[in-house]
């Protein structure tokens, strides 16, 4: 079985390429769709920050169910199942607030290993680098 595309560019939740040159970034790009960082612990940094500082932040989505509708548009995936999958896996509710990223930081940890088992269709996760990615978003 060949390495999912998430972990083999280091982007554990699938970031899609866009005009944001994030920290981390390999200088050459060779994954038409997707961002390919220099580690797994850039990969992190980058998904932690559009989780708390993009999604918490600055549009203010709380819940599970808020953040998968926007990280997962229903044209492109079956949103409610990753909705229930995450949710699953992280023993939070979908509907439930996952409160400030500083105050509750286990949640967030939670919820963004869950997206990478449901990203790359795999329950490999680094928890180490997951750590490192959290520490680079937050210093």
């Amino acid at each position: 079985m060949s390495t999912p595309r998430g972990l083999r560019n280091c982007n554990p939740l699938n970031i899609r390429l866009s005009a944001d040159k994030w920290r981390g970034m390999k200088a050459r790009q060779t994954d038409s769709d997707f961002c390919q960082f220099e580690s797994m612990e850039w990969g992190w940094r980058a998904a932690f920050w559009l989780l708390t500082r993009t999604y918490y932040h600055k549009y203010r989505l709380y819940t599970i169910r808020d953040i998968i509708h926007k990280w997962a548009p229903t044209t492109e995936n079956n949103t409610q199942a990753y909705i229930v999958h995450v949710s699953k896996l992280s023993g939070i509710g979908p509907l439930e607030c996952l409160g400030n990223p500083s105050e509750h930081p286990i949640r967030w940890l939670s919820v963004a290993a869950a997206m990478a088992i449901h990203e790359n269709g795999t329950t490999v996760v680094d928890s180490i680098a997951m750590l490192r990615g959290w520490t680079l978003c937050n210093s």
